[in-house]
């Protein structure tokens, strides 16, 4: 007589542990990539506020401020991002010019690429070690 089977069978179990290994080797590498964009994105977004707020201040008292609470940041100097992955500071502002830098904080593949963003008065972007990252997508 035939008798019907119930459950699941190793190789079964085993073939959906496979599929499941290889989704995850294709999927967390591209996660890993848009964690690492959001990061940059805060980044830039940031410097880009500071660069926004630093023009409003200019036009008001005729000079440019190294003060990020005067700019609308709760604290002085080193203003961490929403993630902690970047801290922002206006380095340098004088009557005429003014550079903020977003520092990378964390040790990881992400520091050899878009470790430092700086912006200036001048509306020049550069980035470091990567000379792309403000325009770059991946």
């Amino acid at each position: 007589m035939y008798k019907k089977m119930r459950g699941v069978s190793l190789v079964e179990l085993m073939i959906v542990v496979v599929v499941l290994g290889i989704l995850a080797a294709v999927a967390y590498p591209s996660y890993r990539d848009f964690v690492a964009r959001g990061k940059r994105n805060e980044a830039k977004a940031a410097l880009l506020q500071i660069a926004t707020n630093q023009e409003r201040v200019y036009l008001n008292t005729n000079s440019y401020t190294n003060n990020m609470t005067a700019l609308g940041f709760p604290v002085d100097d080193n203003f961490p991002t929403d993630s902690g992955a970047y801290i922002i500071d206006v380095t340098f502002a004088d009557a005429n010019n003014f550079t903020a830098v977003a520092t990378y904080q964390l040790v990881d593949n992400e520091t050899g690429k878009c470790a430092t963003y700086t912006i200036d008065g001048r509306g020049t972007r550069t980035s470091a070690p990567l000379a792309d990252c403000w325009t770059r997508t991946r």
